[in-house]
């Protein structure tokens, strides 16, 4: 599955080296086994909410809850959502952003956060936040999932710090 994720040098800016997860996505044996995995530790975990983070966490996530008959919700950015939101804001590697919920989202029980990266940690903890504060979910039934970590950015990390569970399946530290 690493194999397949690409490296961009210098994207979106000098210096960035992005993991891109087109080449996941395009190998149908990496994108199906990354949907095992992150399906069977949401199984594990005994996830009954699964949230997808815009957009990348769509792709992963919405397999996730349709496997496992559990509802999928739609994390987004400012604008996008048509009902009543709350809203987190967060600052980004390159500016500030907020990341919106719509108040009737059935987020119950244990839930997972999905994403396709963690880098900094900054989206995922405002998502996470979002939903202990607005739902009353416990810290500790509140799992942030990712297909890959950035551990020199210390996001993950960051998460355990602040009493969220964390689990990515493949790391790129120190490349």
């Amino acid at each position: 599955m690493k194999l397949s994720i690409r490296t961009v040098k210098d994207f979106p800016i000098e210096g960035i080296q992005f993991r891109d997860i087109t080449g996941l996505l395009e190998d149908t044996n990496a994108f199906k086994d990354a949907i095992v995995q992150l399906t069977s530790a949401t199984l594990q975990f005994k996830g009954q909410s699964v949230i997808g983070v815009e957009s990348r966490g769509f792709v992963f996530g919405s397999p996730i809850a349709f496997d496992l008959d559990v509802p999928f919700i739609m994390a987004r950015k400012p604008g996008k959502l048509p009902n009543k939101t709350v809203s987190k804001a967060f600052k980004l590697e390159y500016g500030e952003t907020e990341i919106h919920l719509q108040e009737i989202s059935p987020i119950i029980g244990k839930v997972v956060i999905v994403d396709d990266l963690i880098a900094t940690g900054g989206t995922a903890l405002a998502c996470a936040d979002l939903v202990h504060e607005n739902w009353n979910i416990p810290k500790e039934d509140i799992l942030i999932l990712a297909v890959i970590d950035l551990p020199d950015l210390g996001g993950s990390n960051l998460i355990k710090e602040q009493g969220y569970n964390v689990k990515t399946l493949v790391d790129f530290e120190g490349e």
